[in-house]
């Protein structure tokens, strides 16, 4: 099925289901991660055809400099079974702000050639914090040629974290998907509940769009730092 985003991303989430780069240190360090999802929706759209997947990466982190690697299964109806995402970025602090500046690239080994499915997207955020607790951020991120070689694409994104106790918090996304060049523009969005539990993370995600042609779906994923 068409693929509009697959993380970040940014995101991250952007989430998803999107990797999340270690945080900077002052001498290198290496991290990785590995979940176990019930269902890897990327920027509203299902990758799975709802199925359950493992997903997993790796990164390394110098300062205030990143760069990883994220792969999961996927299920695109056409034979693509694997996504693997490369990506590299800074991570500076202005005034009150932490910005994340960087570069992505979705790779499917296995996916038809014609046409094209991987593609690259140049993002950018910034978080701050809001009184003692409350995380507030934005990001934008763009690809001059999109997935299956629409043309331009942007998605932006906003989000908010709240904690309810030292155990539980809860986030909200909305993004924004413009596919300059194709059309069909839409909006998607995600309600969270993350806690954590004998050295894993617990994530309870609620995720649809305003776009009737997709599903809304309730996501259980439990993940753990290597």
């Amino acid at each position: 099925m068409f693929k509009s985003f697959t993380r970040l991303a940014v995101a991250a989430a952007a989430a998803a289901t999107m990797a999340t780069p270690a945080l900077a240190q002052d001498e290198g360090e290496w991290s990785g991660n590995v979940t176990l999802t019930s269902n890897y929706v990327f920027r509203g759209i299902t990758q799975t055809d709802e199925a359950p997947m493992v997903q997993g990466g790796f990164d390394w982190a110098s300062d205030s400099f990143y760069v990883g690697t994220w792969a999961s299964g996927v299920d695109f109806g056409d034979g693509t079974s694997t996504e693997i995402d490369l990506y590299a970025g800074w991570t500076p602090t202005v005034g009150a702000f932490d910005l994340d500046l960087g570069v992505i690239y979705y790779w499917y080994p296995d996916a038809p050639d014609n046409p094209e499915q991987n593609f690259f997207e140049a993002y950018a955020g910034a978080s701050t914090t809001l009184g003692d607790t409350v995380e507030v951020g934005a990001s934008v991120a763009y690809s001059p040629e999109f997935y299956l070689e629409i043309g331009d694409a942007f998605y932006y994104a906003a989000s908010i974290g709240i904690p309810l106790s030292e155990m539980f918090s809860v986030d909200a996304t909305v993004g924004y998907s413009d596919f300059v060049d194709a059309g069909g523009d839409y909006t998607d969005y995600s309600l969270g509940l993350t806690t954590s539990l004998e050295g894993f993370d617990l994530d309870f995600r609620f995720i649809g769009t305003d776009d009737d042609a997709f599903d809304e779906y309730f996501v259980v994923s439990v993940s753990r730092s290597l």
